[in-house]
């Protein structure tokens, strides 16, 4: 990665792909489940006694989930926040 590339400087939807190529290619699920854990939805889940336990299904199925859940413009208020999860995520996961 370059080193001077600011990633919270790059359009949303090429920083959430980044995250997602580098975690689908790590078989991080736990990544995936994060990034559940904070949209609205999960919460209202919880509220109403489910939890991520219910949560099943493949990677493949979580990937496409998530792909379709966090693309540009459908979370609203939360971007700022999944920008940071993203950047975060590629800064600690990716090859030196």
């Amino acid at each position: 990665m370059d080193e001077n590339l600011v990633l919270e400087d790059l359009p949303y939807d090429e920083l959430r792909e980044r995250a997602f190529t580098l975690a689908e290619s790590r078989h991080d699920l736990r990544f995936f489940i994060d990034l559940f854990t904070h949209t609205p939805a999960m919460h209202d889940a919880s509220d109403e006694g489910g939890s991520l336990g219910d949560i099943s299904g493949s990677i493949v199925e979580s990937i496409r989930a998530a792909r379709s859940l966090f693309r540009g413009g459908s979370v609203g208020d939360l971007e700022p926040l999944f920008r940071a999860r993203f950047a975060t995520y590629i800064r600690d996961h990716s090859p030196k």
